[in-house]
């Protein structure tokens, strides 16, 4: 696993770690993800989901008030309450409280049964854990999969961020997605935040939370520092 900060742009520290998928050899998430097949989708979800948990406390997570934001794959999940066990049992080992777990699944992964979506989400927030949507804006689903079910987390799509700051479109779409979380009572973040153009533009429009490469890049096995506005946060020894 590597580890990027999200940040939470007014105190810019950060509000959670998103673990993110590596080979043994520091391969990206993109070239593991093809090694999923059907027969092997649950038990590499399931050792996905205890070995970041593991390494965000190896790495000192536990000692700041960030959260850790998790992948998982909706279609490898046949019961929610029968598949969260061993993260259950994972982070009680550990003494990592369940309020500070957040559950993200992308739309560019196909929801085969949106119901059985939503059943995952309502069963992880009675749970306490947080959930969220990654890649908004791009993937099988936008607005509709939304309207079907609400995370407590909707992260913007780089697509959407990329140029921000010099693309009219693009503003007004943010600005539309922005009122609209707001009137759901949804937190958005932005991702892929890579100039101080973008992260101006951001914070004009009401952008509260985001990651990207301005921040940090992805430590393997450790919790970056974050540059933000020309200052280090330390990184935890």
């Amino acid at each position: 696993m590597a580890f990027q900060p999200i940040v939470e742009l007014s105190t810019h520290e950060p509000y959670a770690y998103e673990a993110l998928i590596r080979g043994p050899e520091g391969q990206g998430a993109l070239e593991m993800l093809c090694k999923v097949t059907d027969e092997n989708r649950y038990a590499f979800d399931q050792q996905c989901r205890v070995r970041a948990i593991e390494l965000a406390a190896e790495a000192g997570i536990l000692r700041t008030d960030a959260r850790l934001s998790i992948n998982f794959l909706p279609n490898a999940v046949y019961s929610p309450v029968a598949c969260i066990q061993l993260t259950l049992k994972t982070a009680r080992a550990l003494d990592f409280p369940a309020d500070r777990l957040i559950f993200e699944f992308t739309e560019n992964e196909q929801m085969m049964d949106p119901a059985h979506v939503a059943n995952i989400i309502a069963t992880y927030r009675q749970m306490g854990f947080g959930t969220a949507l990654d890649d908004f804006g791009a993937g099988h689903a936008g607005l509709n999969l939304l309207a079907r079910f609400q995370p407590d987390t909707v992260k913007l799509d780089m697509e959407l961020i990329r140029g921000i700051d010099t693309s009219l479109s693009r503003r007004m779409i943010v600005r539309g997605i922005v009122g609209m979380c707001e009137g759901m009572g949804l937190r958005l973040l932005a991702e892929g935040v890579e100039t101080e153009g973008e992260l101006a533009a951001l914070r004009e429009l009401g952008i509260r939370y985001a990651q990207g490469y301005l921040f940090a890049k992805p430590g393997f096995e450790v919790l970056p520092r974050i540059n933000s506005a020309g200052s280090l946060v330390q990184r935890v020894a």
